[in-house]
């Protein structure tokens, strides 16, 4: 029954510790019985009483929230609308005031501002009915003003303790603004980088993408939700939206279900099992149900499977588009569809909020299903210590000591450096001297600040980034004389610069090439068809190669690219994608030596563009490619593998591998084994080595990868020392789902490969054993990273 109470004075109420007294949210003394709310800021509720974590304090103090709701306002809720800001994609009309007074926005995105978000958050608090707070949020993706390496650039750190901190950092500086909600991380698998959101997400591997996944929510959430320097984390896109075929954004992802078990779901539950508060609905369909319909996907598997007890807010009008689906006809049914499935907040279509009430009142839904995921939305609120401090923001003091401070900035310059990928250096050509006498540095992003921010940049700023060429200039002695010309861009064809370029060129003793992308060249609606380099730029690396000057290429780019021609042409490539505010610096540190680079690739590297979707972890087929037999898995007219694999990196130093041991070569139910290795840094300069596990099921009930990544740590070794790795397999690492989707492991031998790259390793089996000799069921655990 709905609880009408415009006549009367809203009011929720908390049960105190330790006595039969309720006391008040919002009032302005403590008292001990309940009185109407006060237009006032709920400052003085029990700390006690909204302890985070106590589900049955937290359970009731919602419902009592909850019962003096009416189907608007707890519809309004479910209603998120954009403010300021970019949007991104087509509808979203910015909320009036009075909606706010009425209670029909439950939360904003795109607003941010410590004034102005305070300013909205009183009308909700103490002009509303309800006097519930509202949420902001924002896509606080790889920085907030300080800005970081986009997240497939800290994916290639193989540190997730660096890039927690940078999600730490990020929330810090955005909850000084006023937002407590961000919808971040993407935690899609990507195997085809033409794909442009390969960019925001770890790469092309499930269990690298596990680790990431929970360590950026640790990072955006803290340790207490309550403490206002963190902000709710939103897993996305969910589920399997960078499966999506022919990597063209936005469209279906044709994969079975076994598949979306082993390969795109273990992410999202890493993020879940690390505390993610909320997920975001993904834009494509799987098997004909699109995933704002998928009532398996978001009620099932997320809330049956995994007791996911957080909310779901849909991608940008993403409710609406289920009309463009065409699984609902209009309005109201896309909103029970949605409503049903699992989808608790819909942004900006507003669909929700207009069609809701009269829904529920007809009794097409049951006001039950609207009840619970208005308390989703209220539970998340209590969370985030909104009833007791709606306003959460820093005073301008604070504002300017977290953004963009000298700490935070030289942890996105250690970030960045970590993040750096030296994929070629013949003769050892890098590092560079500082005392050369004349360099060139050459090509348009080399002077893009901008750029060096990539995608997503939040409220990051052209001005704050060092790009390329001033970071060059700043780390070479006065007396080397730097020169430079644009030659070309990526997102033209313009030839006519060339010329001026090869000349700068001809009168150096070195180049610095600086090539790839613009930024909106990749991320959201930025699919590309050949992932070769874009614009003039092969034509402007020819020409400048072609002056017989030595030349170093260094990539600013948001995915893998397909370089063959550089490969073929050019001694060093340098892979250091959008490194953020600090790209220039990071990247000087890398080309002259100040650091040794030590990042290692998330995402396959491929030749060519038709060899896409390329990726290491690929199951086997009845004719494994074989170059002594035109009927196998090959192409005519080009190689079958990768220009640079998964987990590849070099480094100016060298490292030599001891001989592998196992500590056992059976394993049983409830058993594990460790395997050991010998690590030592055989050249002259400090450096970071990854070291890679991997594991290959010999014999399944189904087919099995040929490699399956299960552990990897990063470790600095200075010149002469030796570092014993260890890690320990258990069942969880055998396990997979069979033909009825039982997460299993089955017995019999076992490939394990241990080294420094997807193709460098060496190998050692063991064998799992089951007692009856069948295979043992083993239910998924919280603890991707190890």
């Amino acid at each position: 029954m709905e609880h009408d109470l415009r006549k009367s004075n809203m009011r929720y109420c908390i049960p105190r510790l330790r006595t039969q007294a309720p006391v008040c949210a919002g009032t302005i003394l403590l008292v001990t019985a309940c009185a109407p709310r006060a237009l006032a800021p709920p400052a003085t509720t029990s700390q006690e009483a909204l302890a985070v974590g106590d589900g049955e304090r937290e359970q009731r103090f919602v419902d009592s929230v909850l019962a003096g709701m009416t189907l608007e306002e707890k519809a309004g809720q479910l209603n998120q609308v954009s403010g300021l800001g970019e949007p991104t994609g087509p509808g979203g009309t910015p909320a009036g005031l009075e909606q706010i007074r009425s209670g029909a926005v439950g939360s904003f995105l795109n607003i941010v501002g410590a004034d102005t978000v305070t300013r909205l958050q009183r009308i909700a608090v103490e002009q509303s009915r309800t006097h519930i707070p509202l949420l902001f949020g924002l896509d606080v993706i790889h920085g907030f003003r300080t800005i970081f390496p986009v997240p497939l650039a800290e994916a290639s750190s193989w540190d997730p303790a660096a890039v927690q901190r940078s999600a730490r950092i990020a929330a810090t500086e955005a909850a000084a603004q006023g937002i407590n909600w961000t919808f971040a991380p993407m935690v899609d698998i990507a195997r085809d980088p033409r794909w442009g959101r390969i960019v925001e997400g770890s790469g092309e591997d499930t269990y690298l993408g596990a680790v990431m996944a929970a360590a950026r929510v640790r990072g955006f959430q803290g340790s207490d939700l309550r403490d206002p320097a963190t902000i709710a984390a939103t897993a996305k896109h969910f589920a399997a939206y960078g499966a999506a075929e022919g990597g063209r954004d936005y469209n279906i992802a044709d994969i079975p279900e076994r598949t979306l078990r082993d390969v795109y779901l273990p992410p999202f539950h890493a993020a879940v099992c690390a505390g993610a508060q909320t997920l975001m609905a993904a834009f494509n369909e799987i098997d004909g149900v699109p995933a704002h319909a998928n009532r398996h996907l978001l009620t099932d598997v997320l809330r049956g499977e995994w007791h996911f007890g957080g909310a779901v807010v849909s991608d940008w009008t993403g409710i609406g588009e289920l009309i463009n689906h065409g699984v609902g006809g209009d309005s109201a049914s896309v909103a029970r569809l949605a409503l049903e499935a699992g989808v608790d907040i819909d942004m900006v279509s507003e669909i929700y909020r207009k069609q809701l009430p009269s829904l529920v009142r007809a009794g097409s839904i049951p006001q039950q299903t609207l009840d619970e995921a208005a308390r989703r939305v209220l539970r998340l609120k209590y969370r985030l210590g909104l009833f007791q401090k709606p306003y959460r923001v820093g005073d301008a003091a604070r504002v300017r000591a977290v953004t963009l401070s000298a700490e935070h900035r030289a942890a996105a310059r250690e970030v960045a450096r970590e993040s750096i990928v030296l994929l070629k250096n013949d003769g050892n050509i890098l590092p560079l001297s500082k005392e050369l006498r004349t360099l060139a540095v050459i090509g348009s992003l080399a002077a893009d600040s901008d750029a060096a921010n990539g995608n997503w940049q939040a409220l990051g700023r052209g001005e704050d980034a060092v790009s390329v060429l001033t970071g060059i200039r700043r780390a070479v002695s006065p007396g080397t004389r730097i020169v430079y010309a644009p030659g070309a861009s990526p997102v033209d064809g313009d030839t006519t610069k060339i010329a001026a370029a090869v000349r700068v060129a001809r009168d150096a003793d070195a180049v610095v090439l600086v090539l790839g992308e613009s930024p909106s060249q990749s991320a959201e609606a930025a699919s590309r068809a050949s992932i070769e380099l874009p614009g003039a730029q092969l034509r402007l690396a020819e020409a400048i190669v072609a002056t017989r000057k030595p030349v170093v290429v260094v990539l600013m780019n948001g995915r893998p690219l397909a370089l063959q021609w550089l490969h073929d042409n050019v001694p060093a490539i340098l892979e250091t994608w959008f490194l953020g505010v600090e790209q220039g610096t990071a990247t000087a540190d890398v080309l002259f030596g100040d650091y040794n680079p030590g990042g290692r690739l998330t995402a396959s590297f491929p030749r060519v563009t038709g060899q896409v979707p390329m990726y290491y972890n690929h199951v086997r087929t009845g004719r494994p490619a074989s170059p002594d037999n035109k009927y196998t898995s090959k192409y005519l007219d080009a190689p079958w593998t990768p220009l640079y694999p998964f987990g590849h990196g070099l480094s100016y130093t060298s490292f030599r591998y001891g001989t592998p041991r196992l500590s056992g070569t059976t394993m049983r139910p409830g058993d594990s084994i460790t395997v050991e290795v010998d690590v030592t840094n055989a050249g002259k300069v400090a450096g970071d080595e990854v070291v890679q596990l991997y594991l290959h099921d010999e014999v399944g009930s189904v087919t099995r990868p040929v490699l399956e990544l299960r552990g990897f740590r990063r470790v600095r070794l200075t010149p002469g020392e030796t570092r014993r790795i260890a890690f320990r397999i258990d069942v969880n690492d055998l396990a997979f789902h069979d033909a009825t989707l039982a997460r299993v492991a089955e017995p019999g031998s076992f490939t394990v490969f241990l080294g420094g790259s997807s193709v460098d390793t060496q190998q050692l089996r063991f064998r799992f054993e089951t007692t009856d000799g069948h295979s043992i069921r083993v239910p998924g655990r919280c603890d991707a990273a190890r």
